[in-house]
């Protein structure tokens, strides 16, 4: 049987102004996702992590970190946008139009919004997107544009493989 090469991700060739990405991959939030990144970014806000505090609020329960929103939306994106990145230039206008609770299931997809060679990388080109990320029941949570380094076809450091040795 021949080995297929896995998805390797796009390349700064590959991007085109106006594609559309739909992320694969959902995320069910959980308690210990909320609780373990907030006291780990030492975020001490009791709204994320005390839920006796959290009944007491109009939510009536733990809001989901919203740092934690944006990394988990960002990792659902990088399979489309980010696998051969050099580096993030940056996120702006993140917006959080609605909240997020333990026991939802967030999905995402980007929109190509520019791309441009770099004027000191040659190896390099510079791709802008709009990610969205929403719940279960289509209500977008975050939103946010990323700007980012990706390598050119040929570019990108090789991810080295192992050669086992083959089956008898």
């Amino acid at each position: 049987m021949a080995g297929k090469e896995g998805w390797k991700g796009r390349f700064y060739e590959d991007f085109e102004v106006g594609d559309v990405y739909e992320h694969p991959l959902g995320r069910t939030v959980t308690t210990t996702d909320n609780i373990w990144f907030t006291l780990l970014t030492q975020n001490t806000a009791p709204i994320h992590f005390d839920h006796h505090y959290a009944s007491q609020t109009e939510f009536r329960r733990p809001l989901v970190d919203s740092t934690f929103t944006l990394a988990l939306v960002t990792g659902q994106s990088v399979t489309d946008v980010s696998q051969n990145v050099f580096a993030n230039l940056g996120w702006d206008e993140v917006r959080l139009p609605a909240p997020v609770f333990e026991g939802d299931t967030i999905y995402s997809r980007s929109e190509v919004l520019s791309k441009r060679e770099s004027r000191s990388r040659p190896d390099v080109g510079i791709v802008e997107v709009r990610t969205e990320g929403y719940k279960q029941d289509g209500t977008v949570v975050i939103s946010f544009k990323r700007t980012l380094m990706v390598y050119k076809r040929g570019r990108a450091p090789e991810i080295p493989r192992l050669n086992p040795p083959a089956r008898r």
